[in-house]
Formats: C-alpha cells, sequence, structure tokens
C-alpha cells in the first residue's frame, strides 16, 4: 500500500487500516515494516516527540527511549527532539517530558535540581 492511500484511508478514518500496517509488518503492535519510509530510529526519534506532545507515561519514554537506542540514536538526539518540539508544544509539554527522558536515560533529575535548592 503506498503513502497516499494510507493517507486517503487515514483522513476518511477507515477503522481497518491500522489493523493492516500492523498484520502486514508481521507485528501486533509496530508499524514500521521494512517498506515504510521511516527507518526504524527516525520513527522512534518521532515517537519521542509524540510522546511529549500527548504527555505520554515515564514508561513509554523508557520504551520509546531504549527502541532509539538500539536503532542508532544517541542521548543527545533524543534531547535534541525535546527542545525541536519547544515551537511547536509549548514549553509546558517540554519541561513536564524533561524528566521522564532523563529517568528513561538513566539520569536523576530530582538529583540534579539539588543543587538549585
Amino acid at each position: 500500500m503506498d503513502h497516499i492511500e494510507i493517507l486517503r484511508r487515514l483522513a476518511i478514518n477507515d477503522e481497518h487500516i491500522l489493523d493492516e500496517l500492523r498484520c502486514a509488518a508481521g507485528d501486533e503492535g509496530d508499524t514500521s515494516q521494512p517498506d515504510r519510509a521511516l527507518d526504524p530510529r527516525t520513527l522512534a526519534l518521532v515517537r519521542l516527540a509524540a510522546l511529549a506532545a500527548v504527555g505520554g507515561a515515564i514508561s513509554s519514554y523508557g520504551s520509546q527511549a531504549d527502541a532509539a537506542v538500539d536503532a542508532g540514536a544517541s542521548a543527545a538526539e533524543m534531547v535534541d527532539v525535546l527542545v525541536g518540539v519547544v515551537p511547536v508544544v509549548g514549553i509546558p509539554c517540554v519541561v513536564a517530558a524533561a524528566p521522564k527522558l532523563a529517568l528513561a536515560l538513566g539520569y536523576d533529575s530530582d538529583e540534579a535540581l539539588d543543587q538549585f535548592r
């Protein structure tokens, strides 16, 4: 299925499109099958941006940060994603996302805040 067909079916809210993409990927939850235009690294970084936009859970940051690292992304690139979405999602969303991403990367942001208290 090409990108125009996927976009058309998403636009009309075709309830079967996501199931078909998952089946084509041979996976229950991931739509990043080999013929998709985004490579796994880029997809993981995009998903981190989406988590910042929607106020994702800490566990979601953990799994997406792991996916990004597994796909070759660096911690600096993940942080740059947060900085990059500020104009779109706003500072409050990014400030809320920063400690979640920090925790996912193994950094305790509470310790860093202690120096300012």
